[in-house]
């Protein structure tokens, strides 16, 4: 597991809510800085990855273990 600066803990919220709450959690970092992310609705996989290619951060890492999603996001 990469470093991070942030962690953000969505589990228990389905579409869209992990993506608005990275939103804000992302306003908060600088460029550069890492939000890890915990989620445990399996559209996030795809959500984060559509994210990532539209905002431009970068989807550093995506796992899942043990019924929990886990992803690193590189504010851009």
């Amino acid at each position: 597991m990469a470093d991070f600066d942030q962690e953000l803990d969505a589990c228990g919220l389905n579409c869209p809510l992990p993506i608005l709450r990275v939103k804000k959690s992302l306003l908060s970092l600088e460029s550069g800085q890492v939000l890890r992310i915990i989620a445990t609705d399996p559209g996030s996989v795809k959500d984060f990855e559509a994210f990532a290619k539209q905002t431009g951060n970068e989807l550093l890492e995506s796992n899942e273990e043990g019924g929990k999603f886990h992803f690193l996001v590189k504010k851009k």
